[in-house]
């Protein structure tokens, strides 16, 4: 339930970032607060968007059987790994201009009496941190069981609400919480989520023999920490911790936090290589 409640409040007080940049915008223009019907048009069809593409995997799932549907499971593990990853250094570089960005495509579109254009613009804004929630939790491998089920619902209706209190603590002017400290903070567990199902696809692939384990164990911390209880379990989930880590595991691990300090150290090798 953590992880799925950490997820739905992250990208729900990006996405209410980004449809209140729009409303203050539209706001606060006479000749523009028609657009304000066009922009909640945007919005719902934004989070339709993010059902339909949930609404497919759950189907490509139901097709699916056997060692198929394993190769579908790593390879979405990989796959949110990779968009979470992309997106902390994407809200890193764009996250500062992302306001005027914004407001300058909407300018664009009232100059065109272009309202349509503002609920697209609403539409995919909405739809883009909608779409990477349900990849992002499909790569968690939630919604398995009746249990699991429960906890993903309530961690969801949690996160939501946790989402819409951190916004309006943000509103407030930051004396509680501010815009920089909600973004650093939150990379950070984006990260260790990312470095997680990086080690969890690993494990996967050594279990079916797709990857040799080198060593394994390399060594065994359950006795300080077990990854089998349910705190244990809790960190394994948010961090990648292992009790008894094959090497391979480790060196994955260790590589893909090598190559997130590199590139938060040098940044512009990473502009470059978007660039490219």
């Amino acid at each position: 339930m953590g992880n799925t409640l950490f997820i739905v409040w992250r990208e729900s007080v990006e996405a209410m970032l980004v449809i209140g940049i729009l409303y203050a915008w539209l706001n606060s223009r006479d000749q523009a607060r028609i657009g304000l019907r066009f922009l909640w048009g945007g919005v719902v069809a934004g989070l339709g968007l993010a059902g339909l593409l949930a609404w497919v995997m759950l189907k490509v799932q139901d097709e699916l059987a056997g060692e198929t549907m394993l190769y579908f499971q790593i390879g979405m593990m990989l796959l949110a790994t990779a968009l979470i990853t992309q997106m902390v250094f994407w809200m890193r570089h764009h996250g500062r201009q992302l306001k005027q960005e914004l407001e300058t495509g909407m300018e664009q579109a009232l100059e065109r009496a272009n309202w349509w254009g503002m609920a697209v613009l609403a539409a995919i804004a909405v739809g883009r941190e909608g779409a990477e929630t349900v990849i992002f939790l499909y790569g968690m491998g939630m919604a398995q069981t009746a249990d699991s089920q429960v906890d993903f619902w309530m961690g969801a209706a949690i996160g939501l609400g946790a989402a819409l209190l951190t916004f309006w603590l943000l509103t407030r002017g930051g004396r509680l919480l501010s815009w920089r400290a909600f973004f650093r903070i939150s990379e950070v567990l984006l990260l260790l989520l990312a470095s997680a199902l990086l080690v969890e696809a690993v494990d996967r692939m050594i279990g079916q023999g797709w990857l040799p384990p080198l060593i394994d164990p390399l060594w065994d911390s359950s006795a300080w920490l077990d990854d089998s209880t349910r705190f244990g379990g809790l960190i394994a989930a948010l961090t990648g911790y292992r009790a008894q880590p094959a090497l391979l595991v480790v060196l994955m691990y260790a590589a893909y936090w090598a190559l997130v300090l590199f590139l938060l150290r040098h940044p512009q090798r990473l502009r470059t290589a978007e660039a490219g």
